[in-house]
């Protein structure tokens, strides 16, 4: 039996992480800390853990998680991993990290758009967490950084595009939809009730801080730097992200061709549906799952392609995501816990 540690367990992604391990029979969660909520059982915290999840809330330092666990998620904020996982490491333990301190591989460009960097000798380490590109690093890595929500649904749409150089790499725009649960449980005044409902706004336009992670990644699969404009906006929903990818095509090709390299390309990957042609993916079809849907349409009047990705953001776009690398690290099968159909509506 491995032991998992979840570090930052009351968060939304937090008690995703511990609804999913309740499913995966070879783990079992040991430890979960919270500070806001030592003393109180997770499953008071969130009702919806009732009669699956025993365990209450610790607030543990390093020294005293160490002995507790075999394999820690970190599902805590930017800055706070860096000062937590290394002495994780140190202990020759393994983690996945849901935090964004480990996802860019060059400390100067993630200082311009985080913080400081206090563990950069960990960076070259760190292997990003999309299964789908990375798997067999994945399995002999330590340490995973798991990817940001918005990425993991840009990079998936475009992967199949980028590795054949079938688009113009400078024309890629993207244009993100999210429910409010991507900003995280703690109370602000945007994602409140009354400013979200019957709502719908752009934020942090030209500056959010996936940019640098999908630019990073793209940039991988198509061997030259690449820049792209993102635009992310708010949905008054709870979950779910739908983003629409526009390139021009830099060659002629049809729609048999791409529907071909799509399925293709994600033939052997279990959490990647590629879309029947004339049907597009939605939200409400991915809700609850790991699942990442994906369809696409070519412009000819204009030479773009557009290509929809939807996936939910609390699963596919984090936790689930962590218990797919978890897997992977293990040596379980990777899809352990994870093949729970989609809810509806």
């Amino acid at each position: 039996m491995i032991r998992i540690g979840i570090v930052g367990a009351s968060g939304y992604t937090g008690v995703e992480l511990a609804r999913l391990l309740c499913n995966c029979p070879d783990v079992k969660l040991t430890v979960a800390t919270s500070r806001q909520y030592k003393g109180k059982k997770l499953a008071e915290v969130y009702p919806n853990l009732a009669g699956m999840v025993d365990i209450v809330c610790e607030d543990l330092q390093s020294e005293e998680l160490v002995e507790r666990a075999d394999l820690f998620f970190t599902a805590v904020p930017h800055q706070t991993a860096m000062a937590i996982v290394p002495d994780l490491l140190q202990a020759d333990k393994k983690v996945v990290d849901l935090s964004a301190d480990f996802r860019i591989h060059d400390a100067s460009v993630y200082e311009k758009w985080y913080q400081k960097h206090t563990a950069q000798e960990y960076l070259a380490e760190a292997v990003y967490g999309l299964p789908e590109l990375h798997r067999q690093d994945i399995a002999q890595a330590r340490l995973v950084a798991n990817p940001g929500c918005y990425p993991t649904s840009v990079i998936l749409g475009l992967a199949p595009l980028l590795q054949d150089g079938l688009i113009d790499f400078e024309t890629i725009i993207v244009d993100a939809k999210s429910g409010a649960s991507g900003a995280g449980r703690a109370a602000q005044t945007g994602t409140l009730f009354c400013e979200v409902t019957e709502g719908f706004k752009a934020y942090k336009v030209a500056a959010h801080r996936h940019t640098p992670e999908m630019e990073q990644e793209i940039s991988e699969l198509c061997k030259k730097q690449v820049a792209i404009s993102f635009t992310p906006h708010l949905l008054p929903m709870s979950r779910g992200i739908l983003s629409t990818i526009y390139a021009r095509l830099g060659e002629s090709v049809t729609d048999d061709e791409l529907n071909d390299l799509y399925r293709s390309f994600y033939k052997n990957e279990p959490f990647v549906r590629v879309s029947e042609r004339g049907v597009f993916p939605a939200t409400q079809f991915v809700r609850g799952s790991n699942f990442c849907d994906l369809g696409f349409k070519i412009d000819s009047r204009t030479g773009r392609i557009i290509v929809l990705a939807a996936i939910d953001n609390l699963v596919k776009g984090a936790a689930g995501q962590a218990v797919q690398n978890m897997n992977l690290m293990c040596g379980l099968p990777e899809t352990r816990g994870l093949l729970g159909v989609p809810l509806f509506p």
